[in-house]
């Protein structure tokens, strides 16, 4: 049996998950963190189902052999594919990004016109509809992918004119008051807050999937009685490829400097 001062894993595609793991830190202080960012075959969401199945499995055998107590999975196409498969295969709590943000999003709207952005992996799935109309069946969900609010956000253009320009060609079917809820189903897009809020408009409501798994996270420790009950918080960053730029690049996720990252190279 895990123990409660075990690690939890968390892992991404990449970098995104790293939001996940800055909420972690800020609402579970006590909890210890292994973070695995599989940066060799980012992005998943242009892949096939079976791959990210395979990626995920290979992620989940590294952090368990790692002892965590519980796993994370910080990537909103890695959980609309393979959440099922690693619930059947592992013998420890695993929490992915979508139920919470549909559950969230269901309870902040006013009347059930809710708008879902994300990878194209992510809306192709339909995960956050059928999440969000399973809770509550007269909502009416508007999805779209937007592919390059990723690479804007990794390459620093959180608050510039070409990511405003961008988020006007993205988020037009959901203004004028298509919707009152907007779920942010990247980890990426809680990055890009302002931009998204001034361009959708204030009495929109914005649901940070990263702010709503962490706070699943701790719900499912404290019922399965696996809080930690130390504070000596210990974490890991671990990249499958190129730990340099995950370092410098990191940070921007992270909000806290980055020390050290470990790299660890699975199945290709």
């Amino acid at each position: 049996m895990t123990g409660s001062n075990a690690p939890i894993g968390v892992f991404d595609s990449g970098l995104g998950g790293l939001t996940v793991v800055r909420e972690l830190i800020r609402q579970l202080p006590n909890e210890s963190i292994v973070y695995f960012g599989d940066t060799a075959r980012v992005p998943y969401g242009p892949k096939g189902e079976e791959t990210i199945i395979r990626y995920s499995q290979d992620i989940a055998t590294f952090l368990r052999k790692q002892g965590v107590k519980a796993i994370v999975v910080a990537c909103n196409t890695a959980t609309a594919h393979a959440l099922p498969t690693l619930r059947a295969e592992q013998d420890v709590p695993v929490i992915g990004v979508i139920e919470p943000g549909a559950r969230a999003a269901v309870a902040a709207s006013r009347d059930g016109r809710i708008g879902v952005i994300g990878t194209r992996g992510t809306i192709r799935s339909r995960a956050y509809d059928k999440a969000i109309t399973a809770l509550e069946p007269g909502a009416t969900v508007t999805a779209a992918a937007c592919p390059l609010f990723v690479p804007l956000v990794e390459e620093g253009w959180l608050d510039s004119e070409p990511t405003r320009i961008v988020a006007r060609g993205y988020l037009e079917p959901f203004t004028h008051g298509k919707i009152d809820t907007l779920v942010l189903g990247c980890t990426h897009y809680p990055l890009l807050k302002t931009v998204i809020g001034e361009t959708i408009g204030r009495d929109v409501r914005l649901i940070d999937s990263a702010q709503e798994t962490a706070a699943e996270t701790g719900r499912v420790l404290r019922e399965q009685g696996l809080q930690a009950t130390g504070s000596d918080a210990r974490y890991r960053f671990v990249a499958s490829d190129d730990p340099e730029q995950f370092l410098a690049v990191g940070q921007r996720f992270l909000g806290a400097p980055l020390e050290r990252v470990e790299l660890v190279t699975l199945g290709v």
